[in-house]
């Protein structure tokens, strides 16, 4: 276990402590951080959103919001978000909190299904898992992944242009295709991305979203005009629709036999008297249940190391989590590690907030478990489609 400088150069820190755990080191233009992502949300504006959110090109047009970095990381609860949009117009307001349910929903889903997320949900799609599906040459695809490489976000309709490109076009399996891009994505989220590529691949719904022409030079103007390949476009055409059959049945599906289990304890489960807190990728902020409990505890953060060596994530997020834990350093102690944050709670009298994430049961021993912070309750009715799960929440 290494204790890290959280005053130190991070791109040193980064070079001598991550060497061999992380796939490249750039760094994002998004700063991490409670701070930034007050700012975030302060300075947030949706109106015109319901038209913009898909609009790729030019940047000064685009109507995403880009807090999603900092609500997969809960510095912004979705809760907050929802409430902040409270006077927004009508149809932009709805449009907004309607992807704000689809994130929840992948978090509901994720909690439920558990790593069975990684295979096919309802329909087969068993394309080639060895080959690559970015090939370079069309400067729609070459720009979406210099942005992805870059700052590490992108807007929603070109990560459905990767998705589709890499599947529906070039045949690759959706695995690996989403696996290189969690790796960059400063608001990678297990729960969001697998239900995102399952969702345009049609492994989810039966319907894969094609990826052509059309899209481009709607959601991106004068794009194609740039492209070398403007007169023999690989995507001129929509792709020939599939048929997908169907997957195994996954029973879980339609019924939760626990959902209070899925969705972690309503109220705080004390065992002994914490001597930290704890914190996780999915609870960063300064409103994290188990900071808030206890103010004059310590906080902690271990770098999972054997995670990384395996994920080889890009610089870029290191980067992220490393700027939101200095900025939450300079208002409370902290102390920031590189090694086995499993081993740390199993050995220590840790607080933590519950985590809807499978890996969360790796915990031992924990002193004190806080809610995790849902926008809506897990229910144990049917979560086989986004209008399934909605029609039954609160």
């Amino acid at each position: 276990m290494k204790q890290l400088d959280l005053t130190a150069d991070f791109k040193d820190l980064i070079d001598r402590e991550f060497a061999g755990l992380i796939s490249d080191s750039a760094r994002s233009s998004i700063k991490g951080g409670q701070g930034a992502a007050d700012l975030a949300l302060a300075n947030l504006d949706i109106t015109g959103y319901a038209k913009n959110r898909s609009v790729v090109a030019p940047v000064s047009r685009r109507g995403a919001s880009m807090l999603s970095p900092y609500i997969r990381h809960n510095l912004i609860t979705l809760s907050e978000a929802w409430n902040a949009v409270a006077k927004a117009p009508y149809a932009d307001r709805e449009k907004f909190r309607d992807e704000l349910l689809w994130q929840e929903y992948a978090r509901h889903l994720y909690a439920r299904i558990g790593t069975r997320l990684f295979q096919n949900l309802r329909f087969e799609q068993n394309w080639n898992n060895e080959i690559a599906g970015w090939p370079a040459g069309m400067a729609c695809t070459d720009s979406v992944l210099a942005e992805l490489f870059e700052s590490g976000w992108l807007v929603n309709q070109t990560r459905m242009w990767l998705a589709s490109h890499w599947t529906v076009r070039n045949q690759a399996g959706w695995l690996l295709g989403q696996e290189k891009m969690y790796q960059h994505l400063i608001d990678g989220s297990r729960a969001a991305n697998l239900l995102g590529w399952q969702w345009t691949v049609g492994a989810g719904t039966g319907k894969p979203y094609g990826f052509a022409r059309w899209q481009v030079e709607k959601q991106a103007a004068g794009l194609c005009n740039s492209c070398s390949l403007k007169n023999n476009c690989p995507i001129q055409e929509f792709p020939a629709e599939t048929v997908l059959p169907d997957a195994q049945f996954e029973p879980l599906l339609l019924a939760d036999p626990d959902p209070a289990k899925t969705a972690g304890p309503a109220q705080p489960i004390t065992n002994r008297s914490p001597e930290f807190v704890m914190l996780t990728i999915d609870s960063l902020g300064d409103n994290d249940a188990a900071l808030v409990a206890h103010s004059e505890l310590p906080a902690v953060f271990v770098f999972n190391a054997a995670a990384l060596a395996k994920l080889q994530l890009s610089a870029k997020r290191i980067y992220f989590y490393l700027e939101t834990l200095q900025d939450l350093a300079a208002r409370r102690e902290l102390q920031v590690y590189l090694g086995d944050p499993y081993e740390f709670a199993a050995e220590n009298s840790v607080a933590i907030t519950y985590a809807p994430v499978p890996s969360f049961k790796k915990f031992k021993n924990l002193a004190e478990i806080h809610p995790y912070p849902w926008l809506k309750q897990p229910h144990g009715k049917s979560v086989r489609s986004f209008s399934a799960w909605r029609g039954k929440i609160q």
